[in-house]
Formats: C-alpha cells, sequence, structure tokens
C-alpha cells in the first residue's frame, strides 16, 4: 500500500517488510493499520511536541503479532508484538530509550492489556485504535470479527441480554455493550474524546435502529 503513511513512507517500507496483508481477515489488516495511522495524525496535530516517527512505527507495528479474539493468549498480543517490535527496529540507528519508548506504546495500545500509557505518542496510539473499533467501520469490524468467530448476529429469544449473560463471542451484538460502548470513557486526548463522542452516537444510532428492525419496525 504505496503512500499510506507519510511522510514516513520509506520507514513504513522497511517496518512492513514480511507483513501479511490477509492476517486477522478485514480488522486487523494494512488497512486499519493505514486507518489508525491518518486518525493518529489527526490527533498529533493538536498535541504539540509529539514524536511523529516514533508514533508512526508504533502505529504500524502495534499488532506485528496476530492473535485472534478468542485466543487464550489474546491478552498477551501487545506485549507479543511490543517484543517484535522491539526486535525488527534493532537494525535501526535507534537509542534504547527510544526503542523503550516505541515498546511502551505498542504494549499499552490494547484494551485487553489494561495498562496506562504515559506519554504522549502512546495516548495518541490508544485513541487512535479505539476510534477505528468504533463509528461505521467499528461497526462492520464488530460482525467481520462475529463472523470470523463463527456466532450469531445476535440471540434471536433476548438480543438485549435481559435475562440472560452477555455473551460477545457467540453474539455480535452483545459486543457493542461488552466493550464498544465502553471504550467512550476511555479516551485520553481532547481531540480523541470529541471524536469518540460522535462515533459513539452514531453506533447508538445503529443498535437502536437494528434492534427496532428486528421487532419489525
Amino acid at each position: 500500500m504505496s503512500d499510506s503513511f507519510p511522510p514516513y513512507q520509506e520507514l513504513a517500507d522497511f517496518l512492513l517488510r514480511g507483513f501479511d496483508a490477509n492476517r486477522g481477515g478485514g480488522a486487523h489488516d494494512l488497512s486499519h493499520v493505514a486507518r489508525v495511522w491518518r486518525i493518529a495524525r489527526r490527533i498529533a496535530r493538536t498535541e504539540p511536541g509529539c514524536d511523529e516517527e516514533l508514533l508512526a512505527a508504533a502505529v504500524i507495528l502495534h499488532d506485528c503479532v496476530a492473535v485472534e479474539k478468542n485466543a487464550p493468549a489474546r491478552a498477551l498480543s501487545s506485549r507479543l508484538s511490543a517484543a517484535r517490535a522491539r526486535e525488527i527496529v534493532a537494525t535501526l540507528s535507534w537509542t534504547a530509550a527510544r526503542a523503550d519508548a516505541l515498546a511502551h506504546a505498542i504494549e499499552t495500545h490494547s484494551f485487553s492489556a489494561g495498562l496506562e500509557p504515559r506519554t504522549r505518542e502512546a495516548r495518541i496510539l490508544r485513541d487512535a485504535d479505539r476510534l477505528d473499533a468504533i463509528g461505521a467501520i467499528g461497526i462492520a469490524r464488530c460482525f467481520h470479527v462475529g463472523g470470523r468467530m463463527h456466532g450469531a448476529l445476535y440471540h434471536p429469544g433476548d438480543p438485549t441480554a435481559v435475562s440472560r449473560p452477555l455473551d460477545d463471542r457467540g453474539f455480535a451484538l452483545d459486543h457493542f455493550a461488552t466493550k464498544l460502548f465502553m471504550l467512550a470513557e476511555g479516551f485520553l486526548t481532547p481531540e480523541g474524546q470529541r471524536m469518540a463522542a460522535a462515533r459513539t452516537k452514531l453506533m447508538r444510532d445503529y443498535v437502536a435502529a437494528f434492534l427496532a428492525e428486528i421487532d419489525g419496525e
């Protein structure tokens, strides 16, 4: 995907060598990485002092070790990616502190890891990655991943989980309640918060329409 990571395309070409364009289906492919970079650059423009080259490398490598959503090692995916990222940049003329900053940003971007970002670049990466998980594309990714896990669209007898536990591995619609609606509360930059509010409203409107159609309205 040429010219998707301006102005760091040369760095991107190096970091993306060996990238499996089909990994993770359509949810964590190269298009996802390119979208996260566009969002990250937008946020970075509102965060003075951001190291954009470091941010670019973190975006490109943040999912360099792919782990399926339903895999037992899912909570370790960001740590595995951080360790692999260190290996990839070892041939570059980066200081140990810079490699540490890259690994930190990658380790802390993951929702399932539960780690707190401490640097500007880490906060931007986390916001940018989570923004791609919500909104119109987030809806598409939700149902795409649900299909990959062989789940149903929704529970036919209790779609809103009134009388049953939420199960987003079995029913894609449950993922909005278990994770996607919750993401809006955790954004760390003002621009990320603003974008998240708009995308969360879009998702809530979509789920309302979805439930109305289930009821035949």
